[in-house]
């Protein structure tokens, strides 16, 4: 694996000293593939599996694993957590001290956000359950607004992937208040903020971008086809971290950790001194 750079910015990102390697592998089923939330009390990283057969009941299933990881970003454990009011997990971020999972729901039950401490017996709260009593069709990512709202993607991928029923939304945006008590649709809702000018940010050259972040510089990531790649606040490509098989998604940890989830395998970049994550700034 490699650093890849094509513009000057990225030697602010990508220098001598960074470095990748895998910490973690799992042959048995896809187990790195969604979330990626760094808890740097516990020094543990909360991620979310691919979907794979129930070996109990051959029915799809998505399993929670938390990695516990030395302060120096080294791997020591992988637990797998017992959330089942975390139906069919998937995207997830810090929040409260714990993490907030998107929870999508299956076939019989409805999905939404749902809180969970990050110790056990890892006690859970659904903090958003539909949209004005109609059920989300399969919520997929979620990030917390430095005004404290939560921003997340309802998609129909759980209908078209054959785990929930027919959808009764469209593929949404909404944005939530817990000050409010309050969920919106921001293209819908007349009076209401809501998004404008959309136009074309950047491209990916390989594969479908997924698990979007960004440092405090204002640089933007992307789990791609082929890794990382970072663009600039502008849209130009400063480089790509190039990861065999791609990166579904990722997180900062500390000082410049960069955690990319592979399916089966967890890698951790070391950055450049002075990269840190705008979620955590750490």
């Amino acid at each position: 694996m490699s650093f890849k750079i094509y513009n000057e910015g990225a030697n602010a990102i990508f220098d001598a000293s960074s470095t990748v390697e895998v910490i973690h592998e799992n042959d048995q089923y896809p187990f790195a593939h969604e979330a990626g939330v760094f808890i740097p009390e516990e020094n543990a990283l909360f991620i979310t599996s691919n979907q794979f057969p129930d070996p109990t009941t051959g029915q799809k299933t998505i399993q929670i694993s938390k990695v516990q990881l030395s302060p120096d970003g080294k791997f020591i454990s992988c637990e797998e957590v017992n959330a089942p009011d975390v139906i069919m997990a998937n995207g997830g971020v810090n929040y409260n001290g714990g993490v907030l999972f998107c929870s999508q729901g299956s076939l019989t039950a409805p999905g939404g956000l749902v809180f969970m401490q990050p110790i056990a017996p890892y006690r859970c709260a659904a903090l958003v359950t539909s949209f004005y009593g109609r059920d989300f069709n399969s919520l997929n990512d979620v990030v917390v607004h430095s005004d404290g709202s939560l921003w997340f993607t309802d998609p129909i991928y759980g209908y078209e992937q054959g785990i929930r029923p027919a959808p009764q939304l469209r593929n949404q945006v909404y944005r939530y208040d817990p000050k409010d008590d309050y969920a919106f649709d921001l293209s819908t809702i007349s009076g209401e903020p809501f998004l404008t000018n959309k136009r074309v940010f950047a491209m990916a050259d390989t594969g479908i971008p997924d698990g979007i972040k960004c440092d405090t510089k204002g640089n933007v990531y992307s789990g791609c086809g082929d890794g990382v790649n970072v663009w600039s606040p502008g849209g130009v490509l400063l480089g790509k971290i190039i990861i065999s098989g791609g990166v579904a998604n990722f997180c900062f940890g500390r000082n410049g950790e960069l955690f990319m989830l592979n399916e089966h395998k967890i890698w951790r970049a070391q950055l450049a001194s002075g990269v840190k994550g705008a979620l955590l700034g750490i």
